[in-house]
């Protein structure tokens, strides 16, 4: 079998809409399908690209394919030998990207490509995601803070890292500003998502906290919410919340047009935070959801914001 033909069904098993084409696409068929990608799948993503700069937002949705493909290939795929299989051959598919991008077939490597001549992102970034998905395989408990940490230094952090490079910013002080906030990113979706986790077998609640506080394993499966757990959530609220906020001064270090996007992201965690506070930190009860009104409000404070920083809309 030729190396071709073992490239263009190196994803047999994955979704039907991600295999690879058996013909390359061209740049701009490839950059399509990563746009269609990302405006049919997150809401929150495609808004807030649309305060981004035209000339870097192919960059983004390119970026974006490539989470997203590598995600569902991860969570969409019941069988986890099959998906850590996929994740395996998504990450081949990056190198070769790198490394003999003319062999590239699929559409996101397609696109990727032009991102990579143009922004040199570093290849480590896109292999720590695939990092993270892969222990999403293994790892379904968490015992402490700093575990949760070294996860998101892998599911979440290279995200904010790739937004600063595309956009021309490499200073070390920048990056960990924004591994802070992409990390309290995580953990707002953690505490958030409680139940829904649990129904999946996951628990991204820290074993030592809920030792800590008294809570046990099976309060959150028969949802027993009590002061201990109120305690506990209101608790690990308030150190997302000081990490947020204190990543949130990358604004200030940063072009005002970035700036307006770093701080939709930020407010949006933000938002979550408030919900649940909102909720009296009773995750147990049903996951905590910002509203419609909150989210416009957040969507008009950014385009002024974009019209403050004088570029057009």
């Amino acid at each position: 079998m030729s190396d071709e033909v073992v490239t263009q069904h190196s994803l047999l098993g994955a979704p039907p809409q991600y295999l690879t084409p058996l013909e390359r696409p061209t740049l701009a068929e490839a950059k399509i399908w990563c746009r269609q990608l990302a405006t049919s799948h997150y809401e929150n993503f495609h808004v807030a690209t649309f305060f981004l700069p035209t000339r870097v937002r192919p960059h983004f949705e390119s970026i974006y394919a490539y989470c997203r493909v590598a995600d569902d290939l991860g969570d969409e795929v019941a069988d986890r030998a099959v998906a850590t299989r996929l994740l395996d051959t998504w990450g081949a598919m990056l190198e070769e990207c790198y490394d003999n991008p003319e062999r590239s077939l699929h559409p996101v490597f397609v696109a990727l490509q032009e991102t990579i001549r143009e922004c040199n992102p570093p290849r480590q970034l896109f292999l720590d995601l695939l990092h993270a998905f892969r222990m999403d395989q293994y790892k379904l408990k968490y015992d402490s803070w700093d575990e949760l940490l070294e996860y998101s230094h892998y599911s979440a952090n290279p995200v904010g890292r790739l937004v600063l490079w595309v956009c021309g910013y490499r200073e070390e002080s920048l990056t960990l500003l924004s591994d802070k906030v992409c990390t309290a990113l995580q953990l707002a979706n953690f505490w958030q998502d409680v139940v829904e986790d649990a129904e999946r077998g996951r628990r991204y609640l820290p074993a030592e906290t809920m030792l800590r506080f008294g809570v046990e394993e099976g309060q959150i499966e028969g949802r027993v919410f009590t002061p201990e757990f109120r305690a506990m959530v209101e608790n690990l609220v308030a150190r997302t919340r000081a990490m947020l906020l204190d990543g949130g001064q990358i604004s200030k270090h940063v072009d005002k047009e970035l700036a307006v996007v770093l701080d939709l992201f930020r407010k949006g965690g933000e938002a979550i935070l408030n919900g649940i506070r909102a909720q009296d930190f009773d995750v147990l009860r049903g996951r905590p959801v910002v509203s419609k009104t909150k989210k416009f409000g957040l969507l008009v404070e950014a385009f002024f914001g974009k019209l403050r920083a004088g570029t057009s809309v």
